[in-house]
Parts: structure tokens; C-alpha cells; sequence
């Protein structure tokens, strides 16, 4: 490996670059997770996350990535033998569906070419055929990372109740939560699913289960054997700012430092930020002669940008080119687009100049690597910057 001097360039789609800031309020001795300093602690990182799922009911925190997130959302609200309806909107949805298998449900998953959202459509005729109810839930990915795609959820919830089934609607948001547009309460949602290491700022290990009064019976009545994940064995002591058993405290400190932040820049202008930096890099994509993986405008993600290589390159050994010349990490191709697509990520703790160095290192790596390309994607993209600064 080639010796590299200052900062090494994260651009994967999460973990995201955690801030100095954070890292500074994580930098804390560890405290009694019983004593009345933890109490205000867990009680006000409990109430800044309903405020950034928007919701007025409870948000569970577990220590934890968001693969267990899916599974505390799954084994609270099914039962083994019940069916459920997913879409194939890409490899983390793919992996959800495994998951719930494993765990006895039974799946019905609409097919995708890997590039488009959840079509609402689609998932209203299916319920409109199911006449006896069998489907208990429709679960669904916001933001697919390994593509770049965002589905729109409210839609879904239109087809939900259009059909007038009453199947839970759970979503996973752990690309999108704190960089995206998302309303569990408003848009019905019962169960949301998300992680600490991507809009939040922090790095991995707090995932986290918002969920609806009608979650919340449907996890009285299930008989899925559950133990860590029992959300009624969080709530009681959560309700006083505790926790159960001995909670990441370090990490919930960090979590209240990040929520200030997201608090001081105001969610919608985090929301447009980072719709600015998605189209900013999307220009600068198309003018460098390459694709965008995302087909639909309004479904291409503001967090990350999955780019097709040219036939006959392989993106992992374009990859490979940049992290050794020029210290820079993208996100691979997952799945069946493994050595198709890279992604660039340009989520959480981001900033103009940081996108510019980014698009900098993809350009040059793209000549360094010999792939097929025009010149002039930077140059396209810091137009449309300086085009859209706002002046604060």
C-alpha cells in the first residue's frame, strides 16, 4: 500500500465520518447506567429520537447494528407461519427477507431489475387480491444502499389503505433516517427501523425500533419466541429514562451530541443539503459519460450515488486504484452488482468542499484506473454548488 499523509477520505454510503464533536462527547467516563445523571441522559436521547422520526410514540434503543433492529421489528409483531410482503428493491431488502425466513415467516417477494423503487401499484393489487388477510405485514427499505434508490413510503401507505388491509407497515431507514424526509407518525408507519452509523453520525453499535399503537398490540398478541428484543421489557423502565440491562452509554452520549446537531442545522435544511450534494454528484456522473443506477429521478438517493461501470471494467478494481493511490474508500457493488457499480456516499457530517474532494478522487482515480470517461465532472458539479449556495 501506498503511504498516505492527512485525512483518509470515507466516502462509503455509512458508516458515515463521525464528527469531531461527537467524538469529543463520547470522550467520557462511563457512569452509573442506574444513578440520575444517566436518567436525564436516557431521557432526553429518548425523547430528540421522536423528534427526528417524528413521531409522538416510543423509540426503542438497542445495542445493536440494524440487522438487529430487522429482527426486533420482526420477532414482536409475527408469528411463525404468518406471510408477509416485501419488494426486492435491492441486497439489504434481500437480506431482511432472509432474515424473516429464517425466522418462520413466510415471504412473498416482488422481483425488481435492482434500479427502481417500491411500486405502490404493485403492492396495492397484491393486497387487493388477498381477501382473507393472510399478509400480516408489507415491509419495505426507504433508502436502498447497496443501489442508491428511495422509495416513497407514504405511497405505499395510499396502497395500504386504498386496499383496506390491515397489515402492518414496517420500514427500514437505516440509510435515510437524519438525511432524508421521513414522517413515521404522519405517513402510518408502524414499525421503523434504523442505526446509528450513517444520518445520526455515530459510529455502529445503537439501532433503534419506532413503533405504533397497532405495532404495539400486534407484539401482545404474537407467539414468536423473544427474549433481548421483547419491546415491553424496554418501555416500562425507558418511560423513567432507563434501560433494562446495561445500555452503550457511551454511544448514547455521542447520540445526544448528534441529535443537537441535526437540531441546530434544522431537519429540513439537513434534508436539503443533502439533496444538493446527491444532484451536485449525479451531474457530475452523467458528465463524465457514466450512468447513474437509479432510473427514476425522484427516486435517486440524496445519501449516495451508485454508479454502472463501463462493459468490460471491473468497479472493485477501480476501487482498489483509488483507495491505493489516493486514500479513498467507496462502497462496492453488492449482491448481483458485485463488480458493476461503486458508490459514492455523501451523507451525514458533509460539506461542499468535502464533495469536492470526493468527485476530485473519483476523476482522477477513473484516469489512474484507465476506465472510459470524459473530463469535467468536478467542474460540472462545483457549477451547481456555487449555482445553489445559499448564503447563511
Amino acid at each position: 500500500m501506498t503511504l498516505h499523509t492527512g485525512r483518509h477520505f470515507l466516502q462509503i454510503p455509512g458508516p458515515s465520518t463521525v464528527p469531531d464533536r461527537v467524538l469529543r462527547a463520547m470522550d467520557m467516563p462511563v457512569l452509573d447506567h442506574r444513578g440520575p445523571e444517566f436518567q436525564a441522559l436516557g431521557r432526553e436521547v429518548l425523547a430528540g429520537c421522536r423528534a427526528v422520526f417524528k413521531t409522538s410514540g416510543p423509540v426503542i434503543i438497542y445495542p445493536a447494528s440494524g440487522t438487529g433492529a430487522w429482527e426486533a421489528a420482526i420477532v414482536n409483531t409475527l408469528t411463525p407461519g404468518d406471510a408477509v410482503l416485501m419488494v426486492e428493491t435491492g441486497h439489504f431488502a434481500t437480506l431482511w427477507k432472509a432474515m424473516a425466513e429464517r425466522l418462520g415467516i413466510e415471504v412473498e417477494f416482488f422481483a425488481t431489475d435492482w434500479r427502481r423503487g417500491v411500486d405502490a401499484a404493485e403492492v396495492e393489487a397484491r393486497l387487493a387480491e388477498d381477501k382473507q388477510h393472510r399478509f400480516k405485514a408489507v415491509m419495505v427499505v426507504h433508502n436502498e444502499t447497496s443501489t442508491g434508490v428511495t422509495s416513497d413510503i407514504a405511497a405505499v401507505r395510499r396502497a395500504i389503505d386504498r386496499a383496506s388491509h390491515p397489515a402492518l407497515l414496517m420500514v427500514d431507514t437505516i440509510s435515510s433516517l437524519g438525511s432524508i424526509d421521513y414522517r413515521h407518525e404522519e405517513w402510518g408507519v408502524d414499525v421503523t427501523v434504523s442505526g446509528s452509523q450513517k444520518g445520526l453520525m455515530l459510529p455502529p453499535g445503537l439501532s433503534f425500533n419506532a413503533i405504533s399503537g397497532k405495532a404495539l398490540a400486534a407484539s401482545k398478541a404474537n407467539r414468536m419466541p423473544r427474549s433481548y428484543w421483547r419491546w415491553e421489557e424496554m418501555l416500562a423502565p425507558n418511560a423513567q429514562g432507563f434501560f433494562p440491562y446495561t445500555p452503550a452509554t457511551t454511544l448514547l452520549y455521542g447520540l445526544r451530541e448528534s441529535l443537537k446537531m441535526l437540531q441546530e442545522e434544522g431537519l429540513d435544511q439537513v434534508f436539503a443539503r443533502h439533496r444538493r450534494h446527491g444532484e451536485a454528484t449525479r451531474r457530475a456522473v452523467r458528465a463524465w459519460g457514466l450512468e447513474v443506477l437509479a432510473v427514476n429521478a425522484a427516486e435517486q438517493s440524496p445519501v449516495l450515488t451508485g454508479v454502472l461501470m463501463p462493459d468490460g471494467h471491473d468497479a472493485d478494481k477501480l476501487r482498489e486504484v483509488i483507495l491505493d493511490k489516493l486514500d479513498m474508500s467507496l462502497g462496492q457493488g453488492l449482491g448481483k452488482l458485485k463488480g458493476r457499480i461503486f458508490r459514492i456516499g455523501h451523507l451525514g457530517h458533509f460539506n461542499d468542499l468535502m464533495l469536492a474532494g470526493t468527485l476530485a478522487g473519483v476523476e482522477m482515480g477513473l484516469a489512474l484506473g484507465h476506465v472510459p470517461h470524459q473530463s469535467g465532472g468536478v467542474a460540472t458539479a462545483l457549477n451547481y454548488l456555487k449555482e445553489t449556495l445559499v448564503d447563511g
